[in-house]
């Protein structure tokens, strides 16, 4: 294993690696004390080259590696690549392309839901991933031999995978649904995250429209410290603070100190007055901007059957084209579908729809019935005449 803690090295070996075909990526981060993954370790194979490059190597510039991310003359191969690519978006301000994510094409190849790297490795390269260096601390050095041969497999049994699932896709016509998954992944704003969206991710039970104001208001506030900070957002506030303070909001910071959620010390604290002024921001809202209300009846109990449908349909047609389920629509979706023709949603567009839409459509409005052939559940079409 060849481990680079140079600049020089490192220039030398990308622009060896850029005259090959494709290159298989993994990295190694830390991220459990910041808001930013910490890169500890890049692995890069080429088919012929194999590599560890330091990050945390003194005066290490990683320069050579940005320009080796953003060749597009090479194909960048990762499995699961969506935190990998965060990081080169953030530290180097590239999206590595062209990209080629091995755990969204073995879905696309009916290899089931978000399968791992490891069954993939022993199911087309027949060999056993040894995970026990897992969860290893990657910023301690020196590294051992062993953490060094874990790291490496992440991108060594890679490239018989990618081989494999690269010419299943030629085999059965599907480059194009994996090239559209891809422009997802290399598209800048996947890795932008609005402080204004922050508080879609916390979970609210009930509540009116002004508690939703208040809490998207001190929920963008803490997005923006923790990222300012580089701080995990539980360390600048948690969420069960948040909420409270969103359904009682206080007026002062003495109120705010009292809280059950809150200390008196992060009351009295450099956040307390900012965290105080976005209350305030929230409090003072007018009503036609405040967010609104979930319509959880949307759906409703009249399109329950439907949505059952709709799964059965599903994993019908999942089982009978060889495509993992998750990657076509979930539960949310098919409700949508159920309610909307025109549903804005994945499962209406592109290859999904040719592959499910179209016939989610039918049996919704009768011209496509579900039934059973011997002991296997068919799908039968019904003419406009029956």
């Amino acid at each position: 294993m060849k481990v680079i803690t140079d600049t020089h090295e490192l220039a030398a070996c990308c622009a060896r690696l850029a005259q090959a075909p494709y290159i298989t990526v993994d990295t190694e981060f830390l991220r459990e004390k910041t808001f930013w993954p910490k890169l500890c370790l890049v692995q890069i194979a080429g088919p012929e080259d194999e590599l560890i490059i330091d990050p945390l190597a003194p005066g290490m510039d990683l320069s050579p590696l940005y320009d080796l991310m953003a060749n597009t003359a090479v194909r960048k191969v990762f499995h699961a690549a969506r935190q990998d690519v965060e990081i080169f978006h953030h530290d180097g301000g590239v999206i590595p392309k062209p990209m080629f994510d091995t755990q969204v094409a073995a879905m696309v190849c009916g290899f089931g839901d978000s399968v791992g790297y490891d069954t993939l490795a022993r199911k087309i390269s027949k060999v056993h991933i040894d995970k026990s260096s897992r969860f290893s601390d990657w910023s301690v050095r020196p590294l051992s031999e062993r953490q060094l041969k874990y790291a490496m497999q992440d991108v060594t049994h890679l490239r018989g995978v990618y081989e494999w699932l690269a010419h299943e896709l030629q085999k059965n016509g599907r480059e194009a649904w994996l090239s559209e998954e891809m422009a997802t992944l290399t598209d800048p704003k996947t890795y932008v995250t609005d402080p204004r969206e922050a508080w879609l991710r916390i979970k609210t039970r009930g509540g009116n429209r002004r508690f939703l104001g208040v809490l998207r208001e001190i929920a963008a506030w803490r997005e923006t410290e923790a990222q300012a900070r580089d701080l995990p957002r539980g360390r600048v506030i948690k969420d069960e603070a948040l909420l409270e303070i969103a359904a009682h909001p206080p007026h002062t910071l003495a109120e705010m100190g009292k809280m059950r959620s809150v200390t008196s010390g992060f009351a009295d604290g450099k956040l307390g007055a900012s965290l105080l002024a976005a209350i305030r921001m929230g409090v003072e809202l007018p009503e036609a901007e405040l967010p609104p209300l979930p319509d959880r009846d949307a759906h409703g109990p009249s399109t329950g059957g439907t949505v059952e449908l709709l799964k059965v349909l599903l994993k019908i047609k999942c089982e009978q084209d060889g495509v993992a389920s998750k990657l076509v629509a979930n539960s949310s979706d098919l409700e949508r579908i159920a309610v909307d023709d025109n549903a804005d949603v994945p499962a209406m567009h592109g290859w999904r729809r040719e592959m499910f839409g179209l016939a989610a459509l039918d049996l919704k409005h009768g011209r496509l019935a579900i039934s059973m052939k011997g002991n296997k559940i068919a799908m039968i079409p019904i003419s406009s005449e029956s």
